[in-house]
């Protein structure tokens, strides 16, 4: 009986963090799909694009519905680069077990990966 209230205790007090991780996820998918790399991300905050300038956090605070900064995914995707560009580094043609994307490519381009909307 104590497991199974230890294990909804921890189920509720992770959740905010399951988000975040999920969101990452999305953002890292998501700046694929709009051409933001770790290099261009700067630049890309100067986009006309409202649909660019939402996902970096320039005009809305998606951030903070999930306890964030607004600029929460500019700081991921400059760390990290977007979704392929870590793909590339460590499992893809650029990394030493020279992996082709195949199904975790972006959907546009014949994969699985798509994000939800930034909203």
């Amino acid at each position: 009986m104590t497991i199974g209230v230890a294990w909804r205790s921890r189920r509720t007090t992770d959740s905010p963090f399951f988000s975040v991780v999920r969101w990452t996820i999305y953002a890292l998918i998501a700046a694929e799909e709009l051409g933001i790399t770790g290099a261009n991300v700067d630049a890309m905050k100067g986009s006309t694009s409202a649909e660019v300038r939402r996902f970096l956090g320039v005009d809305t605070d998606f951030g903070r519905r999930l306890g964030l900064s607004a600029d929460w995914t500019q700081r991921v995707i400059k760390q990290v680069g977007n979704y392929g560009e870590i793909f590339e580094r460590h499992l893809g043609l650029k990394s030493p077990l020279k992996l082709e994307r195949r199904l975790n490519n972006l959907a546009t381009k014949g994969g699985l990966h798509y994000a939800p909307s930034f909203r």
